[in-house]
């Protein structure tokens, strides 16, 4: 039996476990004023990728997507990281439940 294989294989042995610890991209909404902000974000479709929500006002509020199946309470001067994706292309619409009239996005992944 040749061992001409084994560094082939150790290596893609230490590909595989190095694997997750490759950072996935970050993207950041800001809550102010009862307002998302960016209103509109773009992400990348068919890849993982984390979304972090700052509430910058006093009073929470709940990051709610249905097309994203998501419902998160976000404290007032807190924030939350979420881990998304893959998403298909597409826009994705979410809202801060607990100020539906000003707290509205869209996630648009490309």
């Amino acid at each position: 039996m040749t061992h001409n294989f084994r560094p082939v294989f150790v290596f893609a042995l230490l590909s595989l476990l190095a694997a997750p610890l490759i950072a996935e991209e970050s993207f950041t909404l800001t809550i102010k004023d009862h307002q998302y902000q960016p209103a509109e974000l773009q992400v990348p479709a068919k890849q993982k990728f984390k979304l972090v929500v700052k509430n910058e006002d006093a009073t929470p509020e709940e990051f709610e997507s249905k097309p994203l199946k998501r419902e998160k309470i976000v404290k007032g001067g807190s924030q939350i990281i979420m881990n998304l994706g893959p998403l298909e292309p597409g826009t994705y619409e979410f809202v801060g439940e607990f100020h539906e009239d000003t707290a509205k996005g869209t996630l648009i992944a490309r």
